[in-house]
Order: C-alpha cells, then structure tokens, then sequence
C-alpha cells in the first residue's frame, strides 16, 4: 500500500473510532432513549461527518448489543433488561466466570498472568463507573477485558467463547444509572486476581462467584435510568 493510502486509511479509522465512541455515549446516557429510531442522516448532520462513518458505528454498535437494525424501520437502540433479562444473564455468568477462574489459577501462563495484572492496574488510573459513560467509558471497557482475558488464561476454548459472547451484552445493563465514586468493583477484582496468582483454584472460583453476585446486586439497586 503506498505511504499516501496508510495514512488516509489511518485518518478514516480515527474518524470511524471518534463517531463510534461518541454515538456510544449518546445511547449509553439515553441522550438516544431506549427504544428509539435512530437516524443515520441526523447523527450525520448532529456530528458534522459524513453518512459513511454512521453507519459503520452503527454496524459496531449492532454487533455489540446496543442497537438493533431492523428491516423497513431502520436501527433502533437497545431496549433495557427487564429485571429478569439482567438475572438470566448473571445466572449464565455465575456458571461460567468461576469454573474460568479456577482453570485460569490452574492453567494460565506467566505471560497471561501479567496482562491479566496489568489490567486491574490501568484500571486504577479511570475513574470508575459514575456519573456520564465518556467519563468512565475507559474502565467500562477494561472492566470487559479483565474478565474475557481469564477466561482466555482457561485454555478452555468454547468456555472462553462462550464467556464472550455473553459479554456482548453488558453494555445493555450498563445502560443502566451508573453507580458512585467508591463502587468496589476494583477491590473486587484485585481479590480474584490475588486468588488467581497464588493459583488458588477454589479461592479464584469463589472470589469470582462473589463478585458477579455483588455486581447482580449493584445493578438491580440501582434500577432503571431516569
């Protein structure tokens, strides 16, 4: 590829990331409501770009759980878990997550160790989830990379997959009320990364099943977003 045509396909993926992550903060703050039309040729004239980048953030937006594309009628936003949606989902995570982090104390490896450190580390310097998502979009995101990257360390690979695939629906409860400045999330994390370390199997699963079940009980305390 000429130097000519990297560096504009390297502006165009600036562009696309930029509408991505701005669109994303428009539905996560239900600046788009639950629910609603969303239009590509007003998102288009709202953010001063293009069609073109709209709709390829609206086709990442698809994929990751956060609007829907339905024929006719175009792509609408994610409507939220019902109370029973959110719980069937931690159900499936509470099967999954534990038996991940105990294969993960038992089989990860050095390098998987590390990264797996180094995330709860970066974690500590993004405020965590309170308030609008652009301000804790970065440890939203590291939040889902932290618990997909133990279950790649359980050398497990359909447990892994499907781990992941549950995942691509966290960001349907996280649209709702973000929680405050002193969440525990972080601690919580440091204990199943502690458990993990020490390959500890059986700390690892029940420090896990602890902190799902907290996170269950953060999410339906807070209730729906106003």
């Amino acid at each position: 590829m000429p130097p000519h045509d990297s560096f504009s396909g390297s502006v165009r993926q600036v562009l696309s990331d930029s509408v991505y992550g701005q669109i994303k903060a428009m539905v996560m703050d239900h600046e788009i409501a639950p629910g609603a039309r969303v239009g590509i040729e007003a998102l288009s004239r709202a953010l001063a770009v293009s069609p073109t980048p709209v709709r390829e953030a609206l086709a990442r937006l698809e994929s990751d759980g956060l609007v829907v594309k339905r024929s006719l009628s175009g792509y609408r936003a994610t409507e939220l878990l019902t109370r029973e949606g959110l719980e069937e989902l931690f159900e499936m995570r509470l099967l999954l997550e534990p038996r991940a982090a105990a294969l993960a104390a038992v089989s990860a490896t050095e390098e998987q160790l590390d990264a797996i450190e180094r995330l709860v580390e970066e974690m500590q310097t993004h405020p965590g989830p309170s308030g609008r998502y652009a301000d804790y979009c970065d440890f939203a995101a590291l939040d889902q990379r932290f618990h997909d990257a133990i279950a790649a360390a359980s050398h497990r690979p359909l447990l892994a997959d499907a781990v992941g695939r549950l995942h691509s629906h966290l960001h349907v409860f996280r649209l709702t009320s973000g929680r405050g400045a002193d969440d525990p999330t972080l601690a919580e994390h440091k204990r199943v990364v502690r458990a993990i370390l020490r390959r500890k199997h059986d700390r690892a699963a029940e420090a896990m099943t602890d902190h799902l079940t907290r996170s269950l009980q953060r999410q339906l305390s807070q209730g729906p977003k106003a």
